[in-house]
């Protein structure tokens, strides 16, 4: 079995921010929003953009907080809260909303309310401009 290669970003504030950025362009293009009900009318977008942005959280989660090794390349959501509460609660509270409205709300369920999906990009936005600082102070 080949080793896995736990990789790592050179500028992980950017890499996130490009997640961010690739979620809202593919409900800005593809999502089909309905102006007058604040709907999406396509859930699978819904749920693309939902994944992409937790995706994006968990990759600057990885930079500050190192989680992931060759014996446990899957970090659990209760290893980050874990690592996470040790050092931030803020961000701990964040990071809970965050698995809330983005991995289940809008990855998992695909809920098409325009409010759900822009809550879950000021929630992805926050988290990372929260450990850009903590990066920064490293």
């Amino acid at each position: 079995m080949r080793d896995l290669m736990i990789e790592t970003v050179s500028d992980p504030v950017s890499e996130a921010r490009r997640y961010v950025a690739n979620a809202k362009e593919l409900l800005d293009e593809k999502g089909q929003l309905d102006y007058e009900t604040k709907l999406y009318l396509d859930r699978k977008y819904v749920k693309m953009a939902g994944n992409t942005l937790w995706n994006g959280v968990l990759l600057i989660l990885e930079e500050v907080f190192h989680l992931k090794s060759k014996d446990r390349p899957h970090p659990d959501i209760i290893d980050y809260k874990d690592a996470i509460n040790k050092r931030d609660g803020k961000l701990l509270r964040l990071v809970i909303v965050a698995y809330e409205t983005i991995h289940i709300s809008m990855g998992y369920d695909g809920i098409p309310a325009k409010e759900t999906c822009q809550a879950g990009f000021r929630i992805a936005n926050d988290i990372i401009d929260r450990c850009a600082t903590m990066l920064v102070g490293k």
